[in-house]
């Protein structure tokens, strides 16, 4: 049988697990719309900077909100 400590650990952490994940599905949407290679008949090279910047940034927001909230829950229990 899980105890208290464990599930309640297990609960605070699923937020920022979700968020990695979100995340990571996310990243991989981006690569995969680029196409099959970075070289001609694909978007331009500012066109992929924009998009990774956007999407990777739009990541880190995620994961560090996800982070955040686990930190400031932990220390609320405390």
């Amino acid at each position: 049988m899980t105890s208290f400590r464990t599930r309640t650990a297990i609960s605070r952490a699923a937020p920022a697990v979700i968020s990695i994940a979100a995340a990571a599905l996310w990243s991989s949407a981006a690569l995969a719309s680029q196409g099959p290679g970075g070289g001609m008949g694909t978007a331009s090279p500012l066109t992929q900077t924009v998009i990774a910047v956007l999407v990777y940034g739009m990541s880190a927001m995620i994961v560090g909100a996800g982070l955040i909230g686990a930190v400031l829950r932990r220390q609320r229990a405390n």
